[in-house]
């Protein structure tokens, strides 16, 4: 058994890491409310212009413009967002495994990364990472966001990259955090909008006007859809990093408890043992006399 003096030097230094636990997680609780607001007020808004745009797109036919065309290159660009902390349970790793296994081969992927957490991760593994944003998602802005897109944008335009992908977790609500990997461009044309739902065959095969001419609206159409979604992801992922981080320091505060108790028992038992035994010395002791 270990001695009082090493039990109770452990028992300080738990007690110390819970009043740390204790204090991340309520300026985690302050921030997931400011953030928990930000992204159900903005999460209508962000589905309904996936769902907008993508259905429209597939609807345009065949089209020559730079952002419709077929992919020229292999290249794939994944916007990763993660934490620029740790200390977040299972969220950064999680989204990070939306890339390393997913089924896309490392050296067809170029990454845009957000937060320091990823980045570092996917340099280890031996990705490629085209950028470094990991400022935006500190106060994710819309100007952010349509920066990021902006050069993703050229680089697709360019032939540079065929595929744009966005890494990001959903926000559910505080406890359910979902990772998810989102195509944004070229703009699937298939049949499911982004909950997976079929679309109506006639308004698939409903044909689309623009006015005025389809490149020229295209050009201001695709440019916000991508910023939109980007937005969407930092606003989601940034409530989902603060909700995940609450939740590991309620845990891991709630196990400090039980090891403090476990400790303090451990503590009265090595007491109780010594007064026990001087006792019984002191007994022998005053028998030997008399």
């Amino acid at each position: 058994m270990a001695s009082m003096i090493d039990i109770k030097r452990r028992k300080v230094s738990i007690q110390s890491t819970q009043q740390i636990t204790k204090a991340m997680k309520l300026v985690s609780t302050v921030k997931l409310q400011r953030a928990k607001v930000r992204a159900e007020q903005s999460k209508a808004y962000f589905d309904c212009m996936y769902e907008t745009v993508t259905s429209m797109l597939a609807r345009v036919g065949h089209s020559e413009h730079p952002y419709l065309k077929p992919a020229s290159s292999g290249k794939k660009a994944v916007i990763v967002i993660t934490s620029n902390r740790g200390l977040a349970g299972g969220y950064n790793s999680n989204v990070i495994k939306l890339v390393t296994k997913g089924g896309m081969k490392k050296e067809d992927l170029v990454i845009y990364a957000v937060g320091k957490k990823g980045r570092d991760a996917l340099a280890r593994y031996g990705y490629e990472i085209r950028g470094d944003y990991s400022d935006m998602i500190e106060e994710p802005q819309y100007a952010d966001a349509m920066r990021l897109a902006n050069e993703a944008l050229a680089a697709y335009e360019s032939g540079e990259i065929g595929e744009i992908y966005l890494a990001y977790t959903v926000f559910k609500n505080t406890v359910s955090h979902v990772p998810t990997l989102l195509k944004l461009l070229p703009v699937e044309t298939g049949a499911e909008d982004k909950n997976g739902e079929k679309a109506a065959d006639e308004e698939k095969q409903a044909p689309m006007n623009f006015e005025p001419e389809d490149d020229e609206a295209l050009d201001l159409i695709i440019p916000k859809y991508v910023t939109s979604l980007i937005y969407g992801g930092l606003v989601e992922s940034a409530a989902s990093e603060n909700g995940a981080r609450m939740q590991a320091m309620d845990s891991a505060t709630s196990n400090a408890e039980e090891m403090i108790g476990s400790l303090t028992l451990l503590y009265n038992r090595a007491r109780q043992g010594s007064i026990t035994q001087e006792l019984t010395e002191i007994i022998a002791g005053a028998e030997a006399i008399s």
